[in-house]
């Protein structure tokens, strides 16, 4: 597991390598991020974005949160990292595709499944709540699969949740019918080692490979 030592030993490597070598990416990018893609993910530490895409820094705007959850858009003068993330992405960098990665084995996602921490969850149960009807969805339409089976189409069930939620937010939804803006559902199979995507036309995720 990395240390800090190992940390700054790595951020090292990295500063050889884009900085003190060619340093043209960085340098490119002084001024502003080019990123077209928004990708949000889970907070998890096997789940890295760019290192599951092979991206370059500067290729993908990220968001991480616990379950890789969209809330519904709300104007209700709170905090929201998340949508504050949305807006910045889509109307400031001009994105033009955001996807939403879940994964096999969430912690977040079975904390909604299980209850985990009940009232005594100050911030996770009432966060994974936002994926809550993906829970009632599965219970009621799959309960004649295994419990391990039921897990992760609750996984993948709160992922169309969260594409749901981000046509809630008109000014996603304003450039997803001008057709300058994709949405995009995916789910990284840690066992198996895949990315599966969504494909609405079979109402159902399909291996990339």
């Amino acid at each position: 597991m990395a240390k800090i030592e190992n940390l700054l030993a790595g951020f090292k490597g990295f500063q050889k390598e884009y900085f003190e070598g060619d340093n043209r990416l960085y340098a490119s990018m002084k001024d502003g991020q080019p990123a077209k893609t928004l990708m949000i993910a889970c907070c998890d530490s096997r789940v890295d974005p760019a290192i599951l895409t092979g991206c370059n820094p500067g290729d993908l705007f990220i968001v991480r949160n616990v379950a890789n959850l969209v809330p519904p858009c709300e104007d209700d003068g709170h905090y929201h990292g998340t949508s504050a993330a949305l807006e910045f992405a889509v109307n400031s960098l001009n994105v033009e595709n955001i996807i939403v990665m879940g994964h096999a084995n969430c912690g977040g996602i079975n904390a909604l499944w299980e209850g985990h921490g009940g009232e005594s969850s100050q911030f996770i149960q009432p966060w994974v709540s936002i994926a809550k009807r993906a829970k009632d969805k599965v219970k009621l339409e799959c309960n004649n699969l295994s419990p391990e089976k039921q897990l992760i189409a609750c996984e993948q069930e709160a992922i169309l949740v969260s594409l749901e939620n981000l046509l809630s937010f008109s000014f996603i939804k304003e450039r997803v019918e001008l057709g300058v803006l994709s949405i995009h559902g995916w789910y990284f199979d840690i066992k198996g080692g895949d990315i599966l995507t969504y494909e609405p036309q079979q109402n159902k995720f399909i291996s990339v490979s």
